[in-house]
């Protein structure tokens, strides 16, 4: 008996149709991977903005919880927050109505630079002294 060669006898893919499924599964794993790739590299970034942007708050905390207002001008100084050492600068002017003082805070990694800034504003010759204490009456 001879084996029916006919196109409806015929079973499984040609090579052609096997080449192009393969061609285009590796075209997907490709964009995948890339995404991959991106979305890694976008969440260590995000993290070291996160350090940043807390490095900046809480210089920020420091100088409004600080009883003397901070001098006018700019300064800078070092803080290790989250394993890596920041660079922070800050800068202090009287606003135009002279009631407030004006602090732009910027942070920064030494090593790959992440940026992060705030500016807040404080009172201007409000010193908060210890409250006095209250007298005592004799009873």
């Amino acid at each position: 008996m001879i084996a029916p060669t006919g196109p409806h006898h015929e079973r499984g893919f040609t090579l052609i149709e096997m080449l192009v499924a393969l061609s285009v599964f590796s075209l997907a794993a490709l964009a995948l991977i890339r995404l991959q790739a991106y979305t890694t590299r976008n969440a260590a970034e995000l993290e070291l903005r996160v350090v940043a942007q807390s490095v900046v708050r809480n210089r920020a905390v420091e100088i409004l919880t600080d009883p003397r207002p901070p001098s006018l001008g700019a300064s800078r100084g070092e803080e290790e927050n989250g394993g890596r050492k920041w660079i922070w600068t800050q800068s202090a002017r009287l606003t135009d109505e002279g009631r407030f003082i004006q602090i732009d805070i910027q942070a920064q990694d030494q090593a790959s630079g992440a940026p992060a800034a705030l500016t807040i504003l404080r009172p201007a010759g409000v010193i908060l002294d210890a409250p006095e204490p209250v007298p005592r009456t004799a009873n």
